[in-house]
């Protein structure tokens, strides 16, 4: 595990500045997000499973339960938790893997498609609208750590 404290002699106040924006920047975005997907009736890991399910790109075989759970950062067992609940709510469906019976692959039924395009047509006027000020806080982070190496 690495020790938070090393190396803080070296970050500058501008660095400093320049990480709390970026966290606040991504705090705005995460809150939004969060606000947006309660408001459909979604928890926010819920909203979470659903764009990684849409978003899964493996050449038409369709997202594990581990895959989800590693993109989701969560158990194994959470994620079955999140789809069991999606599923009782008739927004996923699951099917056993073509390849290994075993596998459980799942995909975003009618009602899941279209509560998620509702969503992500949110989330993309919202990132139009402050993806600029995380943008440039982000860089100011990438400047803050170059000019902090050249001196």
């Amino acid at each position: 595990m690495h020790n938070a404290a090393e190396g803080t002699e070296d970050i500058s106040p501008r660095q400093f500045r320049a990480l709390s924006e970026f966290r606040y920047q991504i705090r705005r975005f995460q809150h939004f997000s969060e606000a947006a997907a309660r408001a459909l009736g979604l928890k926010p890991q819920q909203h979470q499973l659903l764009l990684a399910v849409k978003g899964f790109d493996g050449e038409g075989r369709g997202p594990t339960i581990g895959y989800l759970a590693e993109r989701l950062q969560v158990r194994h067992h959470s994620a079955v938790e999140l789809v069991d609940r999606l599923e009782t709510h008739g927004m996923v469906q699951r099917r056993a893997g073509e390849r290994d019976r075993r596998q459980v692959i799942v995909a975003l039924s009618d009602a899941g498609e279209q509560i998620l395009k509702g969503l992500a047509a949110q989330h993309v006027t919202e990132i139009q609208q402050i993806g600029p000020g995380l943008v440039d806080a982000l860089q100011q982070v990438l400047e803050s750590e170059s000019d902090a190496g050249a001196g």
